[in-house]
């Protein structure tokens, strides 16, 4: 199915450094997916990049693969969410993944389009931690999960919708409306 979060080596060895030179076009991409009819769900593999970062829990409230720490499969959506948790190990992995992106040594095809940071305790972040995530912010978008006591409790919401995911939490607005869920 998918491989593990360890950089890619392709056929051209690392991937291009689009910092300094621009976007490289790959050769015999994957085909787009069919653009998705209007009010439908978007659907996302979400990436944990450590464990306990909340991605099961994630994709079961807004739709998507569970992927669990490795790359999606061929089946699987092309669009990423990275996710991780906001203390102070959650945070140190969101550069080196983005480093990936960056590289091109993620599989080909994939589209990161943000990461979602989860509350990793109630409350307001210490100001190293607050300084971390503004720093993430300044080059990618991210999206804030809050403590959510009812989640801890595996009180998820209740289930409904078209695809039978639960009710995502009102706090989040901007990543329900990223995923199709807003409210």
């Amino acid at each position: 199915m998918g491989t593990d979060m360890r950089e890619q080596q392709g056929p051209y060895g690392r991937g291009p450094d689009i910092w300094l030179r621009g976007p490289v076009p790959l050769p015999d991409g994957p085909p787009s997916p069919p653009p998705l009819p209007p009010g439908t769900p978007r659907r996302f593999s979400w990436i944990g990049l450590h464990g306990g970062a909340g991605v099961t829990t994630l994709a079961t409230v807004y739709g998507g693969r569970d992927c669990g720490r490795e790359w999606p499969g061929p089946d699987d959506p092309h669009s990423v969410l990275l996710v991780a948790r906001t203390h102070a190990s959650g945070l140190a992995a969101v550069p080196g993944a983005l480093d990936l992106f960056r590289r091109g040594a993620t599989p080909r095809g994939l589209d990161l389009e943000g990461v979602v940071l989860v509350a990793d305790a109630p409350g307001r972040l210490p100001r190293p931690l607050a300084e971390r995530v503004r720093v993430i912010e300044s080059v990618i978008d991210v999206y804030r999960v809050p403590w959510m006591p009812d989640w801890r409790l595996g009180d998820l919401g209740e289930q409904g919708g078209q695809y039978g995911e639960h009710h995502p939490p009102r706090q989040p607005e901007a990543l329900a409306r990223l995923t199709g869920h807003g409210h």
